[in-house]
């Protein structure tokens, strides 16, 4: 990388650190332009140039909370060998990431019916599918195996983020009485057992 480059990277870098930042602080209200320059140090046209628009950033750093939050789960599904095993640390990895990194994990959640969102859809969707490539990977051949329900990807992505992404979102906001350690104990093998093979009934004609 060129020194020239390098600035860029470190432009970018700062901004995006900036915003979250500046979200955290102030919340969807005070996220703004303005607020994220004068945070971050760096010019308006410095931003332009970067990210073309302020919705441009904003797309962009939920590009990078998503992947970070992804990789979290990735990571410790690599740890494990077997299909329980596997299901149960991806809701870990989940819960673990929302309450280390609330600021990350509330501007996820709360950015849901964005604008920027909707403006970038086919550059997060393709950052989404790259991320979801190495679960589905993981869990194809487990699949194969009868190990796991053969669902389609779609279904199989709302089994096994959706209780634990509402959960998340619940535990980010004031309105409900969510406890998350509560929810490590009771969500894992729950979502597990959605996720498990119909089972063959007793009177099912021998091959």
């Amino acid at each position: 990388m060129s020194p020239r480059q390098q600035r860029g990277a470190a432009t970018i870098d700062r901004l995006l650190t900036s915003a979250l930042q500046v979200f955290a602080a102030s919340g969807q209200q005070g996220f703004t332009v303005h607020a994220v320059t004068k945070a971050s140090g760096v010019s308006l046209g410095s931003l332009y140039h970067h990210f073309g628009s302020f919705d441009g950033l904003a797309a962009a750093l939920y590009t990078r909370c998503m992947e970070e939050l992804f990789d979290e789960m990735v990571t410790a599904l690599h740890r494990t060998r077997t299909a329980r095993t596997g299901i149960r640390a991806v809701v870990h990895a989940y819960l673990r990431f929302t309450e280390e990194r609330p600021e990350a994990a509330l501007f996820l959640h709360a950015s849901a019916y964005s604008g920027y969102l909707v403006a970038h859809a086919d550059q997060i969707r393709a950052a989404k599918v790259a991320k979801l490539g190495p679960i589905a990977q993981w869990l194809g051949p487990r699949m194969e195996a009868g190990e796991i329900a053969p669902l389609p990807e779609p279904l199989l992505e709302v089994l096994l983020l959706g209780p634990v992404a509402e959960t998340a979102r619940r535990w980010l906001s004031s309105t409900y009485d969510i406890d998350l350690a509560q929810a490590a104990r009771v969500l894992p093998e729950r979502i597990w057992r959605s996720l498990q093979p119909d089972p063959v009934p007793s009177n099912w004609p021998m091959p």
